[in-house]
């Protein structure tokens, strides 16, 4: 019997590889991508496989032309249908100010955050509809909801994400699929975003510190809300949610 498939898009060290175990222990066959290190994923892969669940890993440039569509198209016809998107591709370049923002940085960001979001929507969620059910689940960010100094790349790419995601809901939900935007509002204890960011002894520094009394959002905790997401019933879906440790000010404030 074919295993529905939980493909994510941006499967890091993080929330996205993380969410990838998580519903391999629920019975999915993972699906895991990512942009490099190959290391890195195949040792993801592995340790699903040492748990007795299913997984498998491709390399992933989301940039390139028909890349994502073409990697769709072929996990459904060889491994199963695609129950569960999480579209967890990130868009940070880091603060930048407007003159040190490059036209190639900002239409980056875009590229990643946005129009990859709509090319996976494009061929991935009419395969749904035909099946009467599917859900899709996007990381965000705060800069969707906040434009800071120093984010004009990530802010337009992400406040970009989240609108299409509530043009997606308006379309698709009727119709039966579920589309999530989880706007994480707050630092992720991961090493190859944060950690990269911060550097090693920055990062160990705070994860000794702020880390140690649950004030960075913690990557299985994530997982556990995607998976809640798709446990819903559908009278009671939830379109958008915001997740921030306990002791870090909400993005309004």
């Amino acid at each position: 019997m074919t295993k529905p498939v939980c493909f994510v898009m941006g499967a890091g060290a993080g929330i996205g590889g993380t969410a990838g175990m998580r519903f391999a222990r629920e019975g999915y066959h993972a699906v895991l991508c990512r942009r490099s290190d190959e290391d890195g994923l195949n040792a993801l892969v592995s340790g699903i496989r040492e748990e007795g669940g299913d997984a498998s890993g491709f390399l992933l440039n989301a940039v390139k032309d028909h890349v994502i569509e073409d990697q769709i198209v072929q996990v459904e016809e060889e491994i199963g249908p695609i129950e569960v998107m999480i579209y967890n591709l990130g868009a940070q370049i880091g603060n930048r100010e407007l003159t040190d923002t490059s036209y190639k940085a900002f239409e980056l960001g875009w590229r990643m955050a946005t129009f990859g979001l709509f090319r996976t929507a494009s061929v991935l969620l009419p395969r749904m509809v035909e099946r009467g059910h599917g859900t899709l689940i996007v990381t965000s960010a705060t800069a969707a909801a906040r434009g800071n100094a120093g984010q004009h790349s990530h802010a337009a790419a992400m406040g970009g994400r989240r609108l299409l995601c509530q043009t997606l809901n308006a379309e698709f939900a009727a119709k039966g699929i579920h589309v999530a935007h989880v706007l994480v509002d707050g630092s992720v204890d991961a090493p190859d975003t944060l950690g990269k960011m911060l550097g090693p002894e920055r990062y160990e520094a705070l994860r000794s510190t702020k880390g140690a009394v649950d004030g960075l959002i913690l990557p299985e905790q994530v997982a556990e809300t995607y998976l809640h997401l798709v446990r819903q019933h559908r009278s009671t879906w939830t379109f958008e949610l915001d997740v921030r440790a306990y002791n870090d000010k909400p993005w309004w404030n």
